[in-house]
């Protein structure tokens, strides 16, 4: 089982946050490396860090050059934003490329893709490589050159609060109510005129925004289709339901979970790469055992327990209560990247 395996290991290697039951197995001063879904989940946190375990959450891996090939949310967002757009257009009752024919001609899909962090550029990107007419909008003033650089169209309020709307880590900050009224004014008439419109914007530790009212779902054609990437954090769409198709007036909301799952092995292919080139910063070179260096940069931001305690500066002040001995939910996005 699985709690027999890690009785007796030094390093636990997992997707997601190990359960409490395995927890209780795991040997005191064990390093546990996971997708550990922090936000919310401060009981478990202080859990393993009752247990006396050392542990990483991979999704808080630092935004920098070094630190690029085990980036989790990276890796797994890419993959949920072409998965999203296969998922649209399996079920989408007609083509997305334009056909001329002697028997007339099909139009081209219009596919709207809101939230152009790395899912949303990697579902503009498949969207056009099927042939589809693609639009999509952001917060970040970065994403409309990256957005027209893959043949969309870029659709956004350009205030003086969307030119500083971007950390210094590349995520999405939220914005102020006065500007999402605005943004969901301009895009409101152009999702009624949507074939395909999916949403991946998150932000690290807040529910998901809302970008999609009833009113704008039930404003688009009937056979429209809506793939929401942040249902697991509440969801983008008004309406969506984690884990289910659903039909809200004439268009059908997607809400796959673990959309990354879908596309499993090419999902394990690119995590375990994630994790590997991350363990190398920790194994000693001569003698190939492991050696965490507390003061190395990507160490001190993605270690949440140590010593007993929750060390890490977002979750450190929180008092947490207790965790029950249960399976650990779904981890996120995998998106965000701002965005999912």
């Amino acid at each position: 089982s699985t709690a027999d395996a890690v009785r007796d290991v030094d390093l636990v290697l997992a997707v997601q946050r190990p359960s409490g039951e395995v927890i209780e197995q795991i040997r005191q001063g064990a390093a546990v490396v996971s997708i550990m879904d922090p936000y919310g989940n401060e009981g478990a946190l202080q859990h393993m860090a009752d247990r006396g375990l050392v542990a990483f959450a991979m999704e808080l891996m630092p935004r920098i050059t070094r630190a690029q090939s085990m980036d989790v949310l990276s890796s797994q967002a890419n993959l949920a934003g072409y998965q999203a757009v296969i998922d649209a257009a399996a079920e989408f009752d007609r083509a997305f490329p334009m056909m001329m024919t002697a028997a007339g001609t099909v139009p081209a899909a219009r596919v709207f893709v809101m939230g152009a962090g790395v899912a949303g550029l990697q579902a503009i990107a498949t969207a056009k490589r099927l042939g589809a007419i693609v639009t999509a909008t952001d917060v970040r003033p970065a994403a409309k050159e990256q957005v027209e650089s893959l043949g969309g169209k870029f659709i956004a309020v350009e205030d003086d609060e969307f030119k500083a709307a971007e950390t210094a880590g590349g995520y999405a900050k939220e914005m102020s109510k006065e500007y999402q009224a605005k943004q969901a004014e301009l895009v409101a008439s152009h999702i009624s005129k949507q074939d395909v419109v999916i949403t991946t914007a998150l932000i690290p530790g807040r529910p998901a925004p809302r970008l999609v009212t009833r009113a704008m779902v039930e404003s688009m054609k009937p056979g429209s289709l809506l793939v929401d990437l942040a249902v697991e954090r509440g969801g983008n769409i008004e309406g969506a339901e984690a884990g289910t198709v659903t039909q809200v007036g004439p268009a059908k909301i997607i809400g796959h979970l673990n959309v990354p799952g879908r596309i499993a092995a090419s999902a394990s292919l690119l995590y375990a790469k994630n994790l590997a080139t991350f363990l190398e910063t920790m194994i000693d070179k001569e003698t190939k055992a492991l050696k965490i260096d507390f003061d190395d940069q990507l160490v001190q931001a993605t270690l949440l327990t140590r010593d007993g305690k929750v060390v890490h500066p977002n979750f450190a002040a929180a008092e947490a209560p207790a965790a029950p001995a249960t399976p650990a939910s779904d981890a996120a996005e995998k998106t965000e990247g701002g965005e999912a």
